[in-house]
């Protein structure tokens, strides 16, 4: 059976609270545990742009969020950890997508259409502030998802549409240059709880009632004892029901627990020793994470670090398969076409290494057949001679040398295809 592919994406927009972490941070870290997945999470940081125009407010979300996911348990080894803007290729794809995406679909994303309805509302012209960028945010997520072929995607039913869209996009691709894309499907968790915030209102920034999910202990303690509730006195029977106090600790309590929890409330347990009831259980779970959380925030670098090793991941897949797809639609090299008809163009075009620096400083080569297509993805390398005279033991041995490179190579497409490939260089260099 095949690997199943899940893909979830987190804008980098403000500080991760409470909601985030039962509605998303702890549902999906407990997923990516299960065999047989293959799990992508990326810090959608292109999408942040789109709403903030903060560059700090963007840099420290990206480190909040980054380091929440990495202390809540999610394993940089087991996944694939990335952040968008180190991905060259899904921009790129963007607008591939953009070219076979007709405006009238964008035309319906909610987003758009709430902003017009907004704008009409209020006498003005219907686009007014609204920017290219919102306009064509579905199309930037069905590139996050479509660039991986992700089949799943968890998302709320409100994100819903987005996968659709993102199906009708790869239907067009796929129907004028083959197939490329799978048609990815939402995955609707209709057991994961959204959480109320301090005054019985969703837990959202928009409403300023969040909990963040890091607060000290004592932190927390002071914005629990700020949790709305009646004025039922101690004694007083008191109902579970639209308790904003009672569903937060039921969201992170064992059904035992929560039982526990609405007998003390029938028996008329006082607000006091319920919030702190509330705050003893929540920083039961929290605690442990804390530490780490504060020691990722405190070394940003390792963070940094993690995300490259991702990205390099995450381009090990999007490199490769952006050049099928530049292919496909022809952006080819002009060296395949000649005048001396397909068999002249086919013996000038021949396999080759490329040598080239990226934005971490460091140097990569790869290899390519005579497509164009990539055969071989390096490691980094802290200079370029080191990158010069691996290639040259390729060169040199042919496909026999790969063993000893092994330690250097960080994907490889098509295994029989570099065999010939490096066989054909050894060749030429003899």
């Amino acid at each position: 059976m095949s690997t199943v592919r899940f893909l979830t994406g987190i804008t980098t927009s403000g500080t991760p609270h409470l909601g985030n972490y039962v509605g998303s941070i702890r549902p999906a870290v407990q997923a990516s545990l299960r065999p047989g997945v293959e799990s992508y999470y990326f810090l959608a940081d292109y999408h942040a742009l789109i709403k903030i125009d903060e560059p700090a407010r963007i840099q420290r979300s990206t480190l909040e969020i980054a380091a929440s996911w990495l202390a809540a348990g999610l394993d940089p080894e087991r996944v694939v950890f990335y952040r968008q803007s180190d991905i060259p290729e899904i921009p790129e794809l963007t607008w591939f997508l953009t070219c076979v995406t007709g405006k009238g679909i964008l035309n319906r994303a909610h987003a758009y259409k709430a902003s017009v309805d907004k704008n009409t509302a209020a006498g003005t012209d219907p686009d007014t502030d609204v920017s290219a960028g919102l306009f064509m945010y579905p199309v930037l997520m069905g590139a996050d998802i479509l660039m991986f072929n992700a089949h799943h995607v968890p998302v709320g039913r409100d994100q819903v549409q987005h996968i659709e869209m993102a199906r009708d996009m790869a239907h067009s691709f796929n129907h004028r240059y083959g197939e490329h894309f799978v048609a990815p499907q939402a995955a609707i968790e209709e057991s994961v709880a959204t959480l109320p915030g301090l005054d019985g209102r969703k837990m959202s920034k928009s409403y300023d009632n969040t909990i963040p999910l890091f607060a000290s202990s004592a932190q927390l303690q002071k914005l629990i004892a700020n949790i709305k509730t009646d004025s039922r006195a101690p004694g007083e029977p008191k109902d579970t029901e639209g308790s904003a106090l009672f569903q937060i600790y039921q969201a992170f309590a064992s059904p035992q627990e929560t039982a526990a929890f609405a007998q003390e409330f029938a028996q008329g347990i006082s607000w006091a020793a319920a919030k702190e009831r509330l705050h003893a259980r929540i920083d039961q779970e929290i605690a442990p994470m804390r530490a780490r959380y504060q020691h990722l925030m405190e070394h940003p670098q390792e963070v940094e670090a993690l995300l490259l090793q991702g990205a390099i991941k995450a381009r090990a897949v999007a490199t490769p398969f952006m050049a099928r797809l530049r292919q496909a639609v022809g952006l080819r090299s002009l060296a395949a076409q000649s005048t001396g008809g397909p068999a002249k163009a086919a013996k000038a075009a021949s396999v080759a290494f490329k040598q080239y620096r990226e934005s971490d400083g460091q140097f990569y080569f790869k290899l390519l057949d005579a497509k164009g297509a990539l055969l071989l993805q390096s490691t980094g390398f802290a200079n370029p001679k080191e990158a010069a005279q691996v290639m040259g033991q390729l060169k040199a041995g042919g496909a026999s040398a790969l063993p000893a490179c092994q330690a250097f190579i960080a994907s490889v497409a098509d295994a029989a295809a570099l065999d010939e490939a490096l066989e054909s260089l050894r060749a030429q260099a003899n």
